[in-house]
This record gives C-alpha cells, structure tokens and sequence, in this order.
C-alpha cells in the first residue's frame, strides 16, 4: 500500500475501475494467461517477515518469487471455531513471531460467520507486510466470488491478499462451473487485474483429474493438494499431478499432512459409533495412526513442495511444529517409501476426504 493511502480508498478504487469497464475483459485475460497488467492501483511490495531466514529453510514458492518458509500456518483447527478469539488470535501472532511468512484461510473456515478470517484479519490489521496472505472462493460463479472477495477484504482487514484461490476443486462438473461464462474463473482475473489479487491458485483433496484439467485450462500459479504419506494409498497426487505443476513451475502447498489427526500414532480416535454420528459419510477410524508429527512432516516436506500448511490447536503445537521444521532434513527416497508402507493400514481413514459421494 502506498504511503498515505486508505486501504478501503485503495479497495474502492480498484473496484470503481473495474466497474467502469477500465479493466481488460475476463475473455482476454483469460487468452493471455493472466499476467498482472498495469492499471489503477498499486500493490505494494511482497511481505517480509525479518524472522524467517533464522527460524527455519525457506524455499521459492514456484515462479513468484516469494522465498516461503517451509511450515506455514493453516486456516483451521483453533482458527475456525467460533468466538475463540483469546485462542486463535495468540496462534496468529505467535506465528509471525516464529518466522511463519505464510498464512491460509478461506471464506468458508468458520461457517457463515468466517471466524477463521476474522482471526487472522485481528493480526493483519497490525502486521500485515510480514506475511504472504491466501484465502479462497468456495463458490463457482462471478458474482457469488465478488462478494466472497469483498468479504473477505473486509474481515481481513486488508485491501488486498498475495493469493486468491479457488477452493476445493474436485470434480469436472466443479471446473465446467468455474470456467464457464459468468464462471468464478472471470472473478479471480478481474482482481488480479484490478491489483486485488496479486496470484491465482487452486486447491483440492478429492481426486487428481480435476485439478489437471485446471493447470491445462491456465496457467496459475499455485496449487494446494493433499500430499500425505498415506497419499500413494488411494487415488494419488504424486502420480500425475505433482509432475505436472512441478513441470509448469507452481508453489506448491502440502496439505492435509496429518489427515485431521488420524495419521498420527498419537490421535485417539472417538467410539466408531459416535465418529458415524458427528461425520455422517466420513471412512471411520477405529485405530490410531502409525506415524510421528516428525515423520508425516518430513514426508511430505522431502516431496517437491515449496511449503506445507498445517492447522494448530494451541501455541505449543504451533511452536513443536515450527522447531520440526527448522530441523528438518531430507528423507531418502527408501525412508519415504518405508513411511508409505508404515502407514499402509490407516490410509483409507487417514485420507477420509477422497472418499465423499460428490456429484
């Protein structure tokens, strides 16, 4: 942001250009591959969290140029439960002070009233150039993702985000949707034009061909997937889609590392007759996992990723979590295969998301 501006002066700016039909049209940019054209409106420089290069190893996200940190914080766990804010405002905080240089969330974490936003917007308001900001749209269409990012800004408290994401594609139906006329895809490059959005990304956990058939229709510049241990299990990223956003030089966000706990030999799992109430359609886990906070991370982390984001509980998870991050190192290609296999018999509940009936 420039000095002197009002970030909601420099949002409504950005807006009025578009509304006054100052802004490529959606058509064209999505023929020249969305490269930030100028315009009204001026993003400021990428966040810098001075912390970061002593805490923990950073690594290129893709072909933006950003250096991220290598554990960055997830939108969920104590981030999206509500009225938490003595809670998730110190996780926040305590983040930043840690070296985290990357922060999720989305416009859906949280429920209608999108507690996780509102968390983190608490700390952007005070901090907001030391860390990269992504959030997402759940919705498929132009105008619901308007008002998605319009939201968004606002609990943010911000007057732009580093990282607009599409949120949970998982379906052909869901990328029809997106890249159709009046399609979601029309809202994410008006703000990237607008200098609302600095990058465009994608997300999902379901299955692989969706998200290929997305970088094959444009090309953004990151992808958030799934990448656990148990991953090779059951319709795997690492076949197809990994070389494929390594090959068009995406950030790459691991996610779901600990598969909601069930990964970890230390989760105890809730009677299976309970898990079927509270998860209706969710594969049950009757056992622990089989495998460390240490070994998921540092499975996923020996994968060609730029980052992974992993929810916290309480400051003391966040704080084991980052220092297995500054000690990381490398598996080899044996140890990763060895952890493939160990956590062989928790894979199905471990990867509970692929699973859904989904139309």
């Amino acid at each position: 942001m420039r000095e002197n501006e009002n970030p909601k002066n420099a949002k409504t700016g950005r807006r009025e250009f578009l509304k006054s039909g100052g802004a490529l049209t959606a058509a064209a940019l999505l023929a020249s591959g969305s490269a930030l054209a100028e315009g009204p409106g001026k993003l400021p420089g990428l966040p810098e969290n001075p912390v970061t290069l002593k805490s923990m190893p950073t690594r290129n996200l893709g072909r933006t140029g950003y250096k991220v940190g290598i554990f960055s914080l997830g939108g969920q766990a104590s981030l999206e439960k509500p009225n938490n804010f003595d809670v998730a405002v110190p996780i926040v905080e305590r983040a930043l002070d840690l070296g985290v240089n990357y922060i999720d969330t989305s416009s859906i974490y949280g429920g209608p009233e999108r507690w996780s936003e509102q968390y983190v917007g608490r700390v952007m308001a005070k901090r907001r150039g030391e860390a990269f900001l992504a959030t997402k749209t759940r919705e498929r269409t132009r105008e619901d993702s308007m008002r998605m990012i319009d939201k968004s800004l606002q609990l943010l408290q911000t007057d732009h985000v580093d990282l607009w994401q599409l949120h949970d594609v998982g379906t052909l139906h869901d990328v029809d949707q997106i890249f159709a006329k009046g399609g979601a895809m029309e809202a994410l490059l008006d703000m990237q034009q607008q200098k609302v959005v600095r990058y465009l990304g994608i997300t999902g956990h379901y299955r692989p061909d969706a998200l290929m058939e997305c970088i094959r229709r444009h090309n953004f510049d990151t992808i958030l997937m799934a990448m656990s241990a148990a991953d090779p299990h059951h319709y795997s990223f690492n076949d197809a889609l990994l070389p494929l956003a390594v090959e068009r030089q995406m950030g790459i966000i691991g996610m779901k590392i600990p598969g909601r706990g069930r990964i970890l030999s230390s989760w105890r799992p809730q009677p299976v007759e309970q898990q079927k109430h509270m998860w209706e359609g969710m594969v049950v886990a009757p056992t622990p996992g089989t495998l460390t906070m240490r070994e998921a991370m540092y499975y996923t982390l020996s994968r060609p990723v730029s980052t992974i984001i992993i929810g916290c509980d309480t400051t003391t998870q966040l704080e084991e979590n980052v220092q297995l991050a500054r000690e990381f190192t490398p598996l080899t290609d044996k140890q990763q295969s060895e952890l493939v296999a160990k956590v062989e018999p928790v894979a199905k509940p471990s990867l509970f998301f692929r699973f859904y009936d989904r139309p």
